[in-house]
């Protein structure tokens, strides 16, 4: 198991919360997942798992709002599944019809620094893939290479990241504050592919910091 520090920042960000339905509305920091995501585009590894044990929020929570551009509709799964089998027909969204303006409330100048620690299978194989794994990871994390971009909750939304080295004291926006952020998503449950079901705890910002490492979860 190794641990690490990675400086994530960007102009924008979009952390959904589940129960607005139209209006998207952020919540007001980066959840774990959305943290985990951004490792995974960096290097995705089946025999690797990442671990977020805390954020620390770098800059002052703000809010925005804009309004974008989405379709009204997607095409389902179901009518792809009949076209492929088919192979009539046509397969396609008129967007200039179903197009329709959103509003959202996003985050802005967002940063901050993601606690992680990166967890190796046995599966993986012998020393030697541990440490090739690990060198794969340190290198991408040190040269700013992924998969595919990073980004802040939606793609529009990338963000920048770094490796931070010889960490020692974080200068947090909130120091000598405790601030209850509510109720927010932690990940979701695979454990039953029929049946996902999303995952919750309660978010406590403590002198900046989110503490996420085994929290209390509900479902």
């Amino acid at each position: 198991m190794i641990k690490f520090y990675l400086d994530v920042w960007g102009d924008y960000a979009l952390f959904s919360r589940p129960e607005m339905k139209v209006e998207r509305v952020s919540y007001d920091i980066i959840t774990p997942s959305a943290a985990r995501g951004i490792l995974e585009a960096i290097y995705w590894h089946p025999g690797i798992k990442y671990e977020i044990d805390k954020i620390f929020v770098l800059n002052k929570i703000q809010f925005t709002n804009i309004r974008r551009n989405e379709v009204s509709q997607k095409i389902s799964a179901q009518n792809v599944a009949k076209f492929i089998k088919s192979k009539k027909g046509e397969l396609y969204l008129a967007t200039s019809e179903m197009r329709t303006q959103r509003a959202a409330m996003v985050l802005k100048d967002v940063h901050y620094i993601i606690e992680t620690r990166v967890s190796f299978f046995s599966s993986v194989g012998e020393q030697d893939n541990f440490l090739k794994i690990y060198n794969i990871l340190e290198r991408r994390l040190t040269k700013g290479q992924y998969y595919h971009t990073p980004y802040f909750g939606t793609r529009e939304f990338p963000a920048n990241f770094k490796l931070c080295e010889n960490i020692q004291e974080v200068k947090t926006a909130y120091p000598n504050e405790v601030k209850d952020l509510g109720f927010m998503l932690y990940d979701m449950d695979y454990s039953d592919k029929e049946n996902i079901r999303p995952m919750f705890f309660r978010a406590i910002l403590e002198n900046g910091i989110m503490s996420v490492k085994s929290p209390e979860v509900f479902r």
